[in-house]
């Protein structure tokens, strides 16, 4: 039986999972192709680390060179993640005839245009299915299953950590911190987990979505992002009282003939499907013009849900290099009616806002006047109950507001002398 062989830069957990499965259903896998994927090279900067998988010894090397250089090797996975070094080996191996899976969201939506453009030029392929969402089929599913559609938006939770800091806030009644804490001892989190909670992440795999749906590749710097490190768990308790629960959203939206590309703290309603997605769960909110509203779901991390995606593009490529077929990753046409990228500046929306005020006479008025020059209008506000301190807090939601004009009135707020802690607005969607 023919042989397509494969090379594996990068043996961590993923990479496991991807030789585990690769292993246990090599025979299943043989019976539906047709042909066998052998393993031939695997190349990680640590070959001495015991894994949870035994390995052949002859397989292992600490330079990537001999599986780019290696002309056996058809397909190359890519799972050491980061810019650098993973860019130099991805183009060297696509300029030595390799197909690509890669798993790095990160690389992709930095250097992506880059990227995609030489494997085109070379006959070759980049898929990258477990880049978001791990095992959920969002990336084959908006590039093969909608390509009739047009689409209006996209809503993701995208960050298993964020998302699962914010559920036990919920859940559990507890801190940021403490949930946080909880996440690093389970391995849901990272010793430095700044890119998940400030929203970088779910930075990195909004630009690949919003390419396959919109057409258009965005910079990293062209993205509002904001995480949730500000979050408290007064937040989320006085959220949930209003009937909206805190979710850390990924929002690629048109808008007549913008579009807003955005990653924030939102308050979804708990009615919403959105709003019940728990722990390190995913799900992405597509919203199309044939299709309707389509909601994809699963576990967004874990060793065997990623590889799963891994493998389903190593096949897919498998299938198009058994039948002779080169068929372009991203051969997406722009929408042309999207005329450019709004900024943040200019974004419309309902905010829920909490103010730390002294309880005294007069702050209130105070605060309504200020959001009044700035005409915004407000449609619910609570105080609540006096601690200790004499410090309230004072939660409002207000009408639709542009912004801009909300962010200069939260600055003049912000300089009274009874407003003890910077002003808290998270913006309201109702997807």
């Amino acid at each position: 039986m023919r042989k397509i062989n494969l090379g594996l830069i990068g043996f961590g957990n993923v990479g496991c999972g991807v030789v585990k499965i690769l292993r246990e259903r090599k025979a299943f896998l043989a019976q539906r192709l047709g042909l066998e994927i052998n393993i031939k090279k695997i190349c990680d900067k640590d070959i001495v680390s015991k894994r949870n998988i035994s390995i052949d010894k002859e397989l292992l090397t600490v330079h990537a060179r001999e599986i780019i250089e290696d002309p056996h090797i058809d397909i190359i996975v890519e799972l050491i993640g980061g810019i650098h070094p993973a860019k130099e080996y991805v183009t060297e191996a696509l300029k030595k005839g390799k197909n690509i899976v890669t798993a790095n969201k990160a690389l992709l939506a930095q250097e992506g245009q880059e990227l995609f453009a030489l494997a085109a030029d070379r006959g070759k392929n980049i898929y990258f299915e477990a880049s978001v969402g791990a095992g959920i089929p969002i990336i084959k599913s908006l590039r093969e299953g909608l390509v009739a559609n047009r689409f209006y938006s996209i809503f993701g939770i995208l960050n298993g950590t964020s998302n699962f800091i914010l559920s036990q806030m919920s859940h559990d009644n507890c801190t940021f911190n403490k949930a946080l804490n909880e996440a690093k001892s389970k391995g849901f989190a990272e010793k430095d987990a700044s890119l998940d909670i400030e929203g970088i992440d779910s930075g990195h795999k909004l630009i690949l979505l919003t390419y396959l749906c919109f057409g258009k590749f965005v910079n990293l710097n062209d993205v509002f992002i904001e995480g949730i490190s500000r979050i408290s768990l007064a937040d989320v308790n006085y959220a949930e009282e209003l009937g909206f629960r805190i979710k850390l959203l990924a929002i690629a939206k048109k808008e007549n003939n913008d579009l807003e590309v955005r990653v924030h703290p939102t308050l979804i309603p708990c009615r919403h499907l959105l709003a019940s997605v728990d722990g390190i769960f995913n799900a992405i909110h597509v919203s199309s013009d044939l299709a309707g509203d389509l909601l994809f779901y699963g576990p967004g991390a874990g060793q065997l849900s990623a590889a799963s995606a891994v493998v389903a593009d190593v096949v897919d490529l498998t299938k198009d290099i058994k039948a002779g077929l080169f068929r372009p990753t991203l051969n997406i046409m722009a929408d042309k009616s999207i005329k450019r990228l709004r900024s943040i500046d200019e974004f419309e929306s309902r905010y829920y806002i909490r103010f730390m005020a002294l309880d005294k006479p007069g702050v209130l008025a105070k605060i309504a006047g200020i959001l009044s020059k700035f005409k915004i209008s407000i449609a619910s506000v609570t105080q609540k109950e006096r601690r200790k301190s004499q410090i309230v807090p004072i939660v409002m939601i207000i009408h639709e507001a542009c912004e801009k004009d909300l962010r200069s009135a939260l600055r003049a707020i912000d300089q009274i002398d009874a407003i003890k802690e910077k002003s808290v607005a998270i913006r309201i969607e109702e997807v």
